[in-house]
C-alpha cells in the first residue's frame, strides 16, 4: 500500500469537494445552519415583540391607581385646642371660646373656670386653670363621632371610594386641629375615605 504525502492527502480532500455529490452536501449543510439561524432570530423577535413592558400610566388607568383608605366608624376620639397659659390664666376670642369649659383636661392640669364675658382690657374670654404650666398646652376636647385626617380634606370635601372609583364628598366640619377633623355631617358608617391623592371619577385600587 502506497502511503501519500501530507501534500497529497490535501489534493484529495480538494478533488472530493470539487464533485458535484460533495458540492450538494456542502451547500445543504450551510443552507439548514443559514435557515436556522434565521428561525432562532425570528423567534426571539416574536417573543420580544409579545412581551408587554410595565407600564406604570397603563397599569392605573387599566386596575385603579393604588390609594391608601381608612374605613369609617363611629369612635370616641380627642381633638387638640392650644392654649397660652400664664399663672393659670388663658385669655380666648369669642370664636374659640366654645371650646373650652369647666373641668376640661389640659395636659396634666385642667380648667377650673370658663368666663362667659368678654375682659375689658384685652377684649378676649378669661379662662383660668389649675396645676398648669406657664406657656403653650392643649385643652382636650373628647367626643364620639367620624375622625379624618386633616391631610384627606380638600377644603370642605374628601374622596371616597364609590365602585371602585374616587367620589367627592362634601361634609360638614364640626372642629378640627392641626391633624385630625371631626366630621359632623356628611358620611356614614362603612364609607371608605381616601388618604391618598386622588380626581374625582379617577379608578382606584386599595392598597391593603
Amino acid at each position: 500500500m502506497v502511503k501519500l504525502t501530507k501534500t497529497e492527502r490535501v489534493e484529495n480532500v480538494v478533488t472530493k469537494l470539487k464533485t458535484r455529490r460533495s458540492k450538494f452536501v456542502l451547500y445543504t449543510i450551510l443552507l439548514v445552519i443559514g435557515w436556522s439561524v434565521f428561525a432562532y432570530r425570528f423567534y426571539e423577535i416574536t417573543v420580544e415583540n409579545n412581551f408587554e413592558v410595565f407600564n406604570i400610566v397603563r397599569d392605573n388607568e387599566k386596575n385603579g391607581v393604588p390609594v391608601y383608605v381608612l374605613n369609617m366608624q363611629k369612635t370616641d376620639g380627642v381633638l387638640y385646642e392650644p392654649l397660652t397659659i400664664k399663672n393659670n390664666r388663658a385669655y380666648v376670642s369669642g370664636a374659640r371660646i366654645d371650646a373650652f369649659k369647666s373641668g376640661q383636661k389640659v395636659g396634666d392640669c385642667k380648667i377650673v373656670s370658663v368666663s362667659s364675658n368678654i375682659d375689658m382690657d384685652t377684649g378676649m374670654h378669661v379662662i383660668k386653670t389649675s396645676g398648669c404650666k406657664d406657656g403653650l398646652q392643649y385643652a382636650q376636647i373628647q367626643k364620639n363621632g367620624f375622625y379624618v385626617p386633616a391631610s384627606a380634606m380638600r377644603g370642605d370635601n374628601l374622596f371616597v371610594v364609590n365602585n371602585g372609583t374616587a367620589e367627592v364628598r362634601t361634609v360638614v366640619v364640626e372642629r378640627r386641629d392641626a391633624q385630625n377633623v371631626l366630621i359632623k355631617s356628611g358620611l356614614n358608617d362603612g364609607d371608605v375615605v381616601i388618604l391618598s391623592n386622588v380626581q374625582n371619577g379617577q379608578k382606584v385600587k386599595v392598597e391593603e
